[in-house]
């Protein structure tokens, strides 16, 4: 892959991400795709932060979509190589202070292997 088509590839995740298609996101995925997330450790203990598969992706953002109605992402952002995308973004809740997120996306033939988020 180029850093050109990963690059799609991570605007095609804002996207999918800020009007809440969770099918539109979940297409972007390796059907074996893993996701860790300091806030999926706090919210699901039990999952240590990491989550493997599109059936337990879809569940975590079905479940932040419906508790977040307002979630937006702002990228601040964006830079990417052959395998990979370092995101940058702001976490946008209504009532909620901006958290400021960095996030990777390891990426192969075109589609997201796995994706680690950071924050504060």
């Amino acid at each position: 892959m180029t850093s050109e088509k990963n690059l799609s590839i991570a605007h095609a995740w804002f996207e999918a991400f800020n009007s809440h298609n969770l099918d539109k996101l979940l297409s972007l995925y390796d059907d074996e795709a893993s996701h860790y997330s300091p806030k999926l450790k706090v919210a699901h203990p039990e999952t240590n932060g990491f989550i493997e598969g599109k059936l337990a992706l879809q569940n975590w953002w079905k479940e932040a979509f419906t508790n977040l109605p307002t979630l937006q992402y702002k990228v601040s952002s964006l830079t990417a190589n052959t395998d990979r995308v370092f995101m940058e973004y702001d976490r946008i809740v209504e009532n909620q202070s901006t958290m400021q997120i960095a996030e990777v996306l390891y990426i192969r033939d075109g589609k997201i292997m796995a994706s680690r988020v950071y924050h504060s």
